[in-house]
């Protein structure tokens, strides 16, 4: 089989500060901006890997989802236990440094983990914990 990660999908609660964050402090090129309905889908991903993807999503866009399940949904974000994602960088320091240096909030600074990585923690502007891991 040649299976590849596609696309990842990550909720926002403002699609403006979703791009200051993904695309002005992270970095990541915009591939796609596509509203509906009042909502907003932003893909975003590293621009020298085409073929990987993270969709920012409304978290009202499943119409399978009720009303009472959105506000748990909304409030998990804020909380920062609904998403997450795992990136990871040859320079931690200095990615942690414009991390610092913005408004993110942080969670964990570079911290050497007893299992053998180098990693920090923020959250972005919806809650979501992004840890970023230093290659090796």
């Amino acid at each position: 089989m040649d299976i590849t990660i596609h696309a990842s999908f990550l909720p926002h609660d403002d699609a403006d500060a979703a791009l200051g964050f993904y695309r002005d402090i992270l970095g990541f090129e915009v591939r796609k901006d596509v509203g509906f309905g009042g909502m907003r889908w932003i893909t975003v991903g590293p621009a020298d890997q085409p073929g990987t993807s993270i969709v920012l999503t409304p978290p009202a866009a499943d119409p399978g989802v009720t009303d009472e399940e959105r506000r748990t949904v909304v409030e998990m974000m804020a909380k920062g236990t609904y998403a997450g994602i795992l990136l990871a960088t040859p320079d931690l320091d200095g990615t942690f440094a414009r991390l610092a240096a913005s408004d993110a909030e942080v969670v964990q600074e570079p911290t050497d983990q007893p299992y053998g990585i180098r990693d920090c923690a923020v959250r972005d502007p919806a809650g979501n914990m992004v840890r970023i891991q230093e290659l090796r």
